[in-house]
């Protein structure tokens, strides 16, 4: 038999497309009156377009869905526009709920239907590396329908009896075991059938996306974070951020 007579091989599937969704949508009020957190300045640009920078990093983030608050497309629109972002990844805008439970599933439903993977990340995360952001990626393309990122704990947890009255003395009821814990970051992975099954379903005890899907039945995974990637959320959290910049700008010389 000649080489002629052979079928030719199956060509491999292409890649599973990978879309992002930043829900931005909240006032962020710890970090104290003015701008919405995700619209305050690091470093002369809005955390956002930072946060939306580290996604479309990734060359395996195709679009970024920004869920800006119900009342500010237009201006988050604008405040894109108005930022160098990669040529290579899709930008859209879409406006936000209530919650951020709310505000993901618009988002979600936003996303058009050749994606397979999500990734759902805080835009208060601004600052989290693209090797991070791949490794969610990585970990759902073999398998994983949910995927989060996560640090081991430095400190001791202790599990209290809340308090009454704030500030008052809490009593100590357990203390878990430290090698266990996690503290879990984001961006979130997701098979895109599993994330938007757990939005259709689950409505009670929702830390975060992936607490959903643990709601389902099903397991999510852990793949190592980043310290970078720490949550804006207090003024001092900006001093760190800012630190972080100045440290990236020196060593990549710019």
């Amino acid at each position: 038999m000649s080489d002629d007579s052979l079928p030719a091989p199956a060509p491999s599937p292409a890649p599973a497309r990978t879309a992002a969704v930043i829900p931005a949508a909240g006032r962020g009020v710890r970090l104290g009156p003015g701008a919405p957190k995700a619209l305050r300045a690091l470093s002369g640009t809005p955390m956002l377009i930072h946060a939306v920078r580290a996604l479309a990093a990734s060359r395996a983030v195709s679009l970024v869905v920004v869920v800006a608050p119900p009342d500010g497309a237009a201006e988050v629109k604008s405040l894109l526009d108005a930022h160098a972002l990669p040529d290579r990844t899709d930008f859209l805008v879409v406006p936000g709920g209530d919650s951020r439970q709310e505000s993901v599933k618009l988002g979600l439903d936003a996303l058009p239907p050749d994606y397979d993977i999500v990734l759902v990340h805080d835009a208060a995360r601004p600052l989290v590396p693209v090797d991070t952001v791949d490794a969610v990626i990585e970990a759902v393309r073999d398998g994983a329908p949910a995927v989060v990122p996560a640090l081991p704990l430095a400190d001791t947890v202790k599990e209290v009896e809340p308090a009454a009255v704030p500030g008052e003395p809490e009593p100590v009821v357990a203390t878990p075991e430290r090698a266990r814990l996690r503290a879990v970051q984001t961006p979130q992975g997701f098979d895109r059938a599993t994330l938007l099954r757990a939005h259709e379903t689950v409505t009670e005890n929702v830390t975060d996306d992936a607490s959903m899907v643990e709601q389902l039945g099903l397991t999510v995974v852990v793949v190592p974070g980043h310290e970078e990637a720490f949550k804006v959320t207090r003024p001092l959290d900006l001093v760190l951020a800012e630190a972080v910049l100045a440290r990236r700008r020196l060593n990549d010389g710019f």
